[in-house]
């Protein structure tokens, strides 16, 4: 999950594969931690599309902004965020377990927030961005 503001990356979830389930497990986590968002935009990937998911928003009120199907570039963040995810720690790395995939992962994403300039928000890191919101 990436929010547009300031492209910090809320979490990254790892397994073979992520049914809607433990999407809604990490957005509740989200909101527990930063509070309900009115719109979260998602591609069309099946733990997107399932009726888990959309029952899931429609009783905390939320939307969900798809885009259209072959057209990534409408969710460019996510886009540019999964590039650099792949290329500066998936492929850097062999992983013995999930679970040491998920440590690497949960460190490299606090390095990405806190250490990391984004040249897209002014070469701040994602966690100064935010704190100019606040």
């Amino acid at each position: 999950m990436l929010v547009d503001f300031n492209r910090e990356g809320l979490c990254i979830e790892v397994d073979f594969s992520l049914p809607a389930e433990r999407v809604i497990r990490s957005l509740n986590q989200f909101i527990e931690w930063r509070g309900r968002q009115q719109t979260i935009r998602v591609d069309n990937g099946p733990e997107y599309i399932s009726g888990k998911l959309m029952e899931w928003a429609e009783k905390r009120n939320v939307r969900l902004e798809y885009i259209q199907p072959g057209k990534p570039q409408q969710n460019a963040y996510i886009e540019r965020y999964t590039r650099t995810v792949r290329g500066k720690w998936l492929r850097q790395y062999i992983f013995e377990t999930i679970e040491e995939a998920q440590d690497q992962a949960t460190e490299w994403l606090w390095t990405y927030n806190n250490e990391r300039p984004n040249m897209y928000i002014g070469g701040m890191t994602p966690a100064m961005k935010l704190k100019t919101a606040t």
